[in-house]
């Protein structure tokens, strides 16, 4: 009966909290409309058959260069207009947005999860582990991101799979000091002493009582990553060291319009602007939810 009674009596507290902070988002317009965009551009990728006007890989020369369907010469079936090989911009930024947000999610949710698992190790045991992947951390960190990748990409060749594994290769560090630094903490509290003294594992410890306490500012580090890794994606591909043609990448397209840019602004312009829109957005609202989810940010 007891339990019952505190399960019960808990219920409604935890959903009172959740719907408080959802609602301090809302109230958030920025941080609000900003989570309405990044939800177009991920319900754009996933139904990108569907509201894509045009075959990303189709070509046709006679519309070479076409300006959008605003400007003298344009059509408005190819509202953005094309590229030297006359394939529609817009259809290939809806395809695009496919590539950076898989490549985005997928890195984050792999790294993410190596970083908790190294950061819980490392924070609570101490010792030889902490000294151990603290001087990797170190070391990893001593490079500079894009320069690292770059160096991976070359020694393993382009590609999807390539990509993810060269991005996550050094993002696992960020969440990883971000784990470290709050279990350091949250180990020396009150209820993880009680824990400890009432005989449960340190593997209990960690999975049970702190990690569930440090989730929310590891999933506000994360989703601020993924717009950094979006842009990291974008460079390999600008480099040519990302997704290979005719697969679209907004990188790549950002990296064919360069010959073209005075003649043909549009090419480069509408990818760069894709870009920046995503990741502003992204940026944006994660920082009204580390606003409204973090209780150190309450008054």
């Amino acid at each position: 009966m007891p339990d019952t009674d505190t399960k019960a009596s808990t219920g409604p507290v935890q959903e009172t909290i959740f719907r408080r902070n959802m609602r301090n988002f809302v109230g958030n317009r920025l941080a609000f409309g900003s989570a309405l965009v990044v939800l177009i551009f991920i319900f754009l990728a996933i139904f990108a058959p569907l509201v894509a006007p045009h075959d990303p890989a189709e070509t046709d020369l006679f519309r070479r260069l076409q300006p959008p369907a605003w400007m003298p010469g344009g059509e408005w079936s190819y509202l953005l207009g094309c590229d030297a090989l006359g394939r529609d911009i817009l259809t290939r930024i809806i395809y695009g947005a496919r590539i950076s947000i898989f490549i985005g999610a997928a890195v984050v949710l792999v790294a993410t999860t190596i970083g908790i698992i190294a950061g819980l190790a490392a924070g609570y045991l101490r010792g030889w582990v902490d000294m151990v992947i603290s001087r990797v951390v170190d070391i990893l960190l001593g490079f500079p991101y894009l320069i690292f990748a770059i160096g991976l990409m070359a020694m393993m060749g382009p590609g999807l799979i390539n990509i993810i594994i060269a991005l996550v290769y050094k993002e696992w560090v960020i969440p990883c000091r971000v784990v470290r630094g709050e279990t350091l903490v949250t180990r020396e509290l009150e209820y993880v002493e009680a824990a400890r003294a009432l005989g449960a594992s340190g593997r209990h410890i960690m999975l049970r009582e702190i990690l569930p306490n440090i989730l929310s500012p590891v999933i506000v580090v994360s989703t601020i990553r993924m717009a950094h890794v979006i842009i990291l994606e974008a460079s390999l591909s600008f480099l040519g060291l990302g997704v290979q043609p005719p697969t679209a990448s907004w990188g790549a397209m950002v990296s064919d319009g360069r010959a073209f840019i005075l003649q043909a602004w549009w090419v480069s312009t509408f990818p760069g602007i894709a870009i920046l829109l995503l990741v502003l957005a992204i940026n944006v609202a994660s920082q009204g939810l580390r606003d409204a989810f973090d209780p150190r940010f309450h008054e």
